[in-house]
């Protein structure tokens, strides 16, 4: 039961401290979609995500009204795409097709994005796998809410360089399609290694073929939370501040637990994981470089920095798995740029740069994330960071990704303006120094010697 002081402290951290609920995703299996014809299977698409999230926005504003909790977005995630065009799409152009089919189904039920346009390549491509990946350039660019994820490494696997080389020129490809929108559609594309199954987070969710028909899974953030509780013990020593770090993702998580199991119920899906991450927003106050700073630092990306973050990642999780038996997804704290208006300020002085952020995702929750980079920065420079981020991911057993925008037109010390929670960024410089040889090999690079733990 929620006492008095619980349901207070609860309003407090809605009303003042930036609480929500990030998301409510709603996992959905198509493999009873498949089809040899194309026109078919694209009908089955779409009657699938239409009847199973007919009610999804609905019942996610039901609940914030009758809470008082706020529910950011309503989202979707399918099964990866490119198993399930397999047998009819025969290029890269039929998947498009089914791009658009998602978008339209997203639009018809009201979500705000739905994940799953996917490839899942950690060890190889198949011909089916490497028609989506590229197809994505012109996916992303002809669809509104469509978000796409390839996963091209795994602590089991090693990492697929053949996938890495071509994102690097998928990634390009997209920039220049949304050079309008200044390269937007690089922000709907995230590159994996590791990538969890019931991630409710976009632009990586997908529905993972260990899931069941359908699933709900919540993503809850408070940054703003964690920054306010933090304010109360300023100067004491390491022990108050883990305990009031781990204490405050309790109450959080117990937020998203009672959420997700509501939404569970009144939908009649069921409930899968609540992910605990500390996901930030350009709002001011509710930011993850605030709590670092608040735990010591002058700014994010001073010396201290990953120690710092490591310690707020561990924190978080611990008090979260205390609050709900199925956590899941991401789960710690997200360290996106153009998200985060701390970070942006780090970024803007030279505090933060590429190279620390790097370092930074040894311990966070995913990895390079929402970085506006130089657009002429080459295809095989974004293969490299792309393949340097998944080799921590998988030494590291852990999941990493990258979201890197090359904003066509502007350069180091100019500002991108994404809007909404996307947010603005500055255009961070990139080493300039050449790895085109290295990212020119063929093949893969195998897995590490501890991956074999049978």
């Amino acid at each position: 039961m929620i006492n008095m002081t619980e349901a207070s402290e609860t309003i407090k951290m809605i009303t003042q401290e930036n609480l929500d609920v990030r998301t409510i995703t709603m996992g959905i299996s198509l493999l009873d979609c498949v089809d040899s014809d194309l026109e078919k299977l694209n009908e089955n698409i779409y009657r699938k995500i239409t009847t199973m999230a007919e009610k999804l926005v609905s019942t996610g504003k039901e609940i914030e009204k009758e809470y008082g909790i706020p529910i950011v977005n309503k989202r979707i995630s399918v099964t990866p795409i490119a198993l399930v065009g397999g047998s009819a799409c025969k290029s890269p152009e039929d998947f498009v097709t089914i791009a658009g089919t998602l978008d339209r189904a997203a639009k018809q039920v009201g979500v705000n994005f739905i994940g799953g346009y996917s490839a899942l390549v950690s060890k190889g491509m198949t011909r089916s796998d490497e028609f989506l990946i590229r197809s994505i350039p012109q996916a992303l660019s002809s669809t509104d809410v469509v978000c796409s994820s390839v996963n091209v490494g795994s602590t089991k696997c090693g990492i697929d360089m053949d996938a890495v080389r071509l994102l690097g020129e998928i990634i390009r490809e997209t920039a220049e399609r949304t050079k309008e929108q200044d390269s937007l559609g690089c922000a709907k594309l995230v590159v994996f290694c590791n990538a969890p199954d019931d991630n409710p987070f976009m632009a990586g969710a997908f529905h993972g073929v260990t899931e069941g028909d359908a699933i709900i899974n919540v993503g809850v953030s408070g940054p703003g939370v964690v920054k306010t509780a933090l304010e109360q013990v300023r100067g004491e020593d390491f022990e108050v501040l883990c305990e009031t770090i781990k204490k405050t993702a309790f109450k959080v998580t117990r937020v998203g637990q009672l959420v997700a199991q509501e939404a569970s119920r009144r939908l009649g899906v069921p409930f899968g994981i609540i992910d605990l991450s500390l996901a930030p927003t350009p709002a001011i106050g509710d930011s993850v470089a605030d709590i670092l700073c608040e735990i010591g630092l002058e700014y994010a990306g001073a010396p201290g920095t990953t120690a710092a973050l490591a310690l707020l990642n561990d924190q978080v999780k611990k008090g979260g798995v205390m609050a709900s038996s199925y956590v899941g997804g991401l789960s710690g704290a997200f360290i996106p740029v153009s998200e985060d208006q701390g970070m942006i300020n780090a970024a803007e002085i030279g505090a933060l740069t590429l190279e620390k952020l790097e370092a930074m995702t040894c311990v966070c929750s995913v990895g390079l994330d929402m970085i506006a980079i130089p657009g002429e920065t080459s295809a095989s420079t974004i293969s490299g960071i792309i393949a340097d981020e998944m080799a921590i991911g998988m030494v590291n057993q852990k999941t990493t990704a990258v979201r890197l925008i090359p904003v066509i037109g502007k350069g180091v010390g100019e500002t991108v303006e994404f809007g909404g929670l996307l947010g603005h960024a500055p255009i961070m410089p990139v080493n300039p120094f050449s790895c085109e040889a290295f990212i020119s090999r063929k093949g893969r690079i195998p897995a590490p010697i501890h991956s074999f733990k049978n």
